[in-house]
């Protein structure tokens, strides 16, 4: 027999940002306690409006699963005494599992004779042991800010105002501070705020709704984007695709009106990064494009009533708007009063960070960087590189980057065309800030590239100079970010650069900051950075062992680790891989360090040794030529042809010879086999 288990927390006006985690958390806590409490359960469905958080479970288990308990207690010695009478060690683990001395049994394990208890601990009703499920389950549900409210202890999101919580259509009692669980929810807060009696999930919905309230996210979701496209055909064009906002809106109301207004023909000189941004982010509006591409003079916004007359609403925001714009207007006048060059001076002031020094030395060193990375890789670009890294960070002393700080970078790139500058230094000023995120946006050109490379690279080496490490999940200056940054710019553009080598350039620029020696600086920096490259390969499912083995033996340039990976992981994919890692991987574990001498055939005491030495000279020359090609694939297929020879080595003869000599000659024609494959990976760390 199973039930229906319902909860709905109703609150004041959540923010859109916490609901998601929210619901995930009360999901992953209601479904961990449920396992605890051996309940099965079926299909779970979330729902969520600013002013309500919501779950509902079917094939809830009316009775709790019967339990086989085994459980070993302390050894028979000390359970009884001389007398066979029990100690206080038997009562107490009697007590502690709920049955009687007479109940508990002795068994022989390999310590010797132990009490044991086997038991069968019947479910009791679900129903017990839902109040206590609930209340711990809403008791532990965090957020990024918590509030109380009234004289009580508890917090959450926002202060609560009703708990519906029903198992089989009947109320499940509990409370919450002042809050007790009912049946009653409440509809939306202005169309229809009086209660409504609740009996189950169907039976929620119908009235949520009849109550002016969409509990399901998806249907709003979908309401919303439907009523954007009839907008948007009315005003002849279409909406400008924003994924995220459309969650954030969703979540913002608990029934959706689109209502469009228009934007002042004035503002449409503005550029139209600065006025999407303004919309989308101070306002929440939805911006349209014509089939070019072009911004059109009008924007949507999403409602949470129906208003009775749209238009009053509409002239409402479009004052917000012009108010909105008309600093916007302003500041874009007044920073072009100044060249960006000219703010150059004032960044001298401003303190990047306390211990590195002001935002002008970070230039200077990024600028340094970033030219030598063209000097390295496009020496005709130097000139535009010097150029783009100077003016990089001009544009945060601009009025307009002050006022909207999600726009630097794409102000910088307006007021540099505006000046005159090379299109190319204007775009590589917005595009050293690229990537944003984990799969955006790369930059497309150079001059942007080496910029943002050498951006990223000083901000880590900066931190890592004067102690400010990543530790556990805190990473304030987001310096994961930027090495990942940093590898996919690499990956992408197929770059030849030595980590190694940049981080060692990088620290050198910062020796009057550093608080720690370089050598260590530049040691856990190119492994901070090799991990990131561990885990970016490993999430594209390359075999973990395979990613380990690449990487431990070198990381240098993570191109060419990237093919070294490639190659490895393909020659794993052969159905006769297994028996060939064993016999490397026992080469390997062998030698240890290996041995530095050379191999005299004249100690050879076995045919297969001949053998094997041959086999090496043949292919020593050929395997560095192809790793000298980056063939990767080649090299490993060359190197697998001796798996004969090594095989029919180890089943010939000793390596641990009594004689001295051959014992170390047989070390140093393993170590020959070793070095074939040194530099492509170490055959210790895959997993035959």
């Amino acid at each position: 027999m199973s039930a229906e288990l319902f909860l709905e927390l109703g609150t004041e006006e959540i923010p859109a940002g916490f609901i998601p985690r929210a619901l995930d958390d009360i999901q992953r806590l209601l479904c961990q306690e449920m396992d605890n409490a051996r309940i099965s359960y079926g299909e779970i469905r979330t729902f969520a409006t600013p002013r309500r958080l919501a779950i509902s479970i079917e094939g809830v288990a009316k009775q709790q699963r019967r339990q086989q308990l085994e459980v070993t207690g302390p050894p028979a010695r000390i359970a009884f005494d001389k007398d066979g009478k029990p100690t206080k060690a038997a009562e107490g683990f009697a007590r502690t599992n709920g049955v009687s001395v007479d109940e508990l049994q002795a068994i022989e394990t390999e310590k010797g004779e132990y009490l044991f208890l086997s038991k069968v601990i019947e479910g009791g009703e679900s129903a017990d042991q839902f109040p206590e499920i609930l209340s711990r389950v809403v008791g532990k549900l965090s957020f990024k800010k918590s509030m109380r409210w009234k004289d009580l202890e508890v917090r959450f999101a926002r202060p609560m105002h009703w708990i519906v919580a029903l198992f089989d259509g009947q109320i499940v009692p509990f409370s919450f501070g002042d809050i007790v669980s009912g049946n009653r929810s409440r509809g939306h807060r202005f169309m229809a705020p009086q209660e409504f009696v609740v009996s189950g999930v169907v039976d929620y919905l119908a009235q949520a709704e009849a109550h002016h309230v969409i509990p399901e996210v998806e249907k709003r979701q979908s309401l919303i984007q439907d009523q954007l496209a009839v907008l948007a055909e009315q005003l002849g064009g279409t909406i400008n695709p924003d994924k995220q906002l459309l969650e954030e809106v969703s979540y913002l109301v608990e029934t959706p009106q689109a209502l469009a207004g228009s934007i002042e023909e004035e503002y449409l000189q503005l550029p139209p990064e600065l006025l999407i941004t303004s919309m989308r982010e101070h306002q929440r509006y939805f911006t349209l494009i014509d089939e070019q591409g072009k911004l059109l003079p009008n924007f949507i916004t999403i409602a949470n009533t129906h208003a009775k007359d749209p238009q009053v609403v509409v002239a409402g925001n479009e004052r917000v708007l012009k108010a909105r714009l008309s600093d916007a207007m302003f500041f874009w006048q007044e920073d072009q009063k100044s060249k960006l060059e000219d703010r150059l001076e004032p960044l001298k002031k401003v303190v990047y960070q306390a211990k590195l020094g002001t935002s002008y030395e970070k230039i200077e060193r990024f600028t340094a960087l970033a030219t030598g990375l063209a000097e390295q890789l496009a020496p005709e670009d130097v000139e535009l590189t010097r150029r783009a890294a100077l003016l990089a960070k001009c544009d945060l002393e601009t009025g307009m980057v002050y006022e909207f700080p999600e726009l630097q970078g794409v102000m910088g790139r307006e007021y540099a065309l505006l000046e005159g500058e090379s299109t190319r230094v204007a775009t590589a000023i917005y595009e050293h800030y690229l990537p944003t995120q984990a799969g955006g946006e790369l930059p497309h050109d150079t001059l942007g590239a080496f910029v943002s490379l050498a951006d990223k690279i000083d901000s880590i080496c900066g931190c890592f100079s004067v102690g400010l490490i990543p530790t556990g999940t805190a990473d304030p200056y987001a310096l994961r970010r930027c090495a990942i940054g940093i590898l996919t710019i690499i990956l992408e553009r197929g770059y030849a650069i030595s980590i190694p080598q940049l981080v060692e350039q990088s620290v050198a620029l910062l020796e009057a900051k550093r608080q720690r020696p370089a050598a260590e600086i530049v040691a856990d920096v190119v492994e901070f950075i090799r991990l990131r490259l561990v885990n970016m390969l490993a999430g594209q499912n390359y075999p973990h062992d395979v990613v380990d083995a690449v990487l431990s033996a070198s990381f240098v340039e993570p191109v060419d680790s990237v093919e070294r990976v490639k190659a490895l992981a393909a020659l794993k994919g052969r159905v006769d891989f297994e028996p060939l890692a064993v016999a490397f991987k026992r080469v390997v574990n062998i030698i240890k360090g290996g041995v530095q001498q050379d191999v005299d055939p004249a100690l050879f005491e076995n045919a297969c040794e001949q053998e094997l030495h041959q086999a090496l000279k043949n292919v020593q020359t050929q395997v560095a030529a192809l790793v000298s090609e980056r063939d990767y694939a080649a090299a490993l297929e060359t190197i697998a042809g001796l798996r004969g020879p090594v095989d029919s080595f180890f089943d010939g003869v000793m390596v641990m010879a009594e004689d001295e000599a051959v014992r170390a000659n047989r070390m140093a024609l393993l170590t020959g086999v070793a070095r074939l494959f040194a530099g492509i990976a170490d055959f210790s760390k895959i997993a035959a």
